[in-house]
């Protein structure tokens, strides 16, 4: 199981978690802590959306008002979209928000309809508990009347959150990545401007639009490492990863494995690199979508890039034969490696291939597998040359699964029993809201 950890260190508030993220939040609740306030205007919004530099949770951490400004200014009424389908194997965050706090994911959906003038409006998922629980929520309120929400299902898989991906499952097609141009802001969902927001990046925008600070913390999925289990927690920017650990017991780890599968695999010595977006890119390494993996002092990084590596073979669309081709090559090359059959030219090649296979294929499925083989060679040179040349007998007591080992299972909330309609009305709710402070750092809502 995942256990959730509110605590966070420095004492920063956990906005995101809330005070129950055991619990179901029900409409009652979300209400009483000033959700779906309605009295902001949109541009009011969209200013407090830059001053706090609210960048997506999605992977790349692409700044939301650039996303936000090139839908609205786009050619034709936008479309929104909340992608809550979650495919790397270690993160749970975007499957419990929707479980646990549909609600504020929803609001944040309606903030992002007004702000670019959509009147439709897309929750993409595949996990069926956190689609009960939004079909739940959406029939317990009508966050706007003027604007259409839909639930559509998808099948998961590591390509079925890219972006273009996304676009063509709610067109009816499969949940595979096109070409690029155009991206969806410019033609998306039935042609139109599509803003899709991953689900913890418009839980923020509704953070914001409730007086609520939101942008100083981070939801984390932390795993391995002697963990008894894997934790979901919040955690603010500029804490190291040496802290991460120690504060949530992990044992001395052998690397880190950062960003999902995004981020590729760090030497222990990376441990003094703190979550800030800037320090990370320049080490080469990113938060992604913020699962974070200690590696267990008695776990060998060369099986965990193995695995890694045979989880994205797995997981290819093949679509792209580089895409084939490469990442299949890649992880045979990294299992030659793990039992001692890999000589000088299989090491060069490697190397040609991690530098050479990114932005080749349709999607980051290929940039991710060439960045996990790299980060190994840069990251780990004397246990590289050690397994050319006899086989080792972690990796060989854990040959690649698929990626089996790394996924994480979600949190499971508590539902909490609310009336079908709830009998607060929404002027209530407003004058609640109302009465919140209007501080540089108030208190969170949830």
């Amino acid at each position: 199981m995942t256990v959730i950890h509110t605590p966070t260190p420095s004492g920063t508030p956990a906005c995101v978690l809330g005070p129950t993220p055991d619990q179901v939040e029900s409409l009652a609740a979300y209400r009483a802590r000033g959700g779906y306030r309605a009295d902001m205007a949109p541009e009011e919004l969209l200013a407090r959306v830059e001053a706090a530099d609210l960048r997506g949770h999605g992977g790349a951490g692409f700044p939301t008002v650039v996303k936000l400004r090139a839908v609205r200014d786009g050619a034709g009424t936008a479309v929104v979209v909340a992608n809550g389908e979650e495919g790397e194997p270690g993160s749970v965050k975007d499957r419990w928000l929707l479980r646990a706090r549909p609600h504020l994911v929803l609001d944040g959906l309606t903030h992002a309809a007004r702000i670019t003038g959509a009147d439709r409006a897309y929750v993409y998922l595949s996990d069926p508990a956190a689609a009960a629980a939004v079909r739940d929520a959406l029939g317990a309120c009508d966050p706007d009347p003027a604007l259409r929400v839909e639930v559509v299902r998808t099948e998961p898989a590591y390509v079925a959150g890219e972006e273009s991906a996304v676009v063509r499952r709610i067109d009816g097609g499969p949940a595979l990545p096109t070409a690029k141009p155009p991206r969806p802001f410019e033609r998306g969902v039935g042609g139109a401007p599509t803003l899709i927001s991953n689900v913890e990046t418009l839980a923020r925008l509704a953070l914001l639009a409730s007086d609520a600070a939101a942008t100083g913390t981070v939801l984390l999925t932390l795993s391995g490492g002697g963990l008894p289990a894997a934790v979901l927690t919040e955690a603010p920017y500029g804490v190291a990863l040496a802290r991460l650990a120690a504060d949530h017991g992990v044992l001395p780890p052998s690397g880190v494995l950062m960003g999902g599968l995004f981020g590729g695999l760090l030497p222990p010595s990376a441990l003094r690199l703190s979550l800030d977006r800037d320090l990370l890119a320049r080490a080469g390494t990113g938060l992604g979508c913020g699962a974070i993996r200690f590696l267990a002092p008695d776990e060998c990084p060369v099986s965990v890039a193995a695995d890694a590596v045979d989880h994205l073979a797995v997981e290819s669309s093949r679509q792209c034969g580089v895409c084939v081709s490469g990442t299949r090559a890649l992880r045979d090359t990294l299992v030659a490696l793990s039992e001692g059959r890999c000589d000088a030219d299989g090491l060069a090649a490697l190397s040609r291939w991690a530098q050479g296979l990114p932005g080749r294929g349709a999607c980051g499925l290929l940039d991710a597998a060439a960045r996990l083989a790299g980060s190994l060679l840069t990251g780990f040179p004397d246990l590289v040359d050690a397994h050319r040349s006899s086989p080792c007998p972690t990796c060989a007591a854990t040959p690649p699964s698929g990626g089996h080992r790394l996924r994480v299972p979600v949190p499971v909330p508590v539902p909490v029993p609310v009336p079908a309609r709830d009998p607060v009305p929404n002027a209530a709710a407003t004058s609640v809201t109302a009465a919140l402070p209007h501080s540089p750092a108030p208190a969170c809502v949830g």
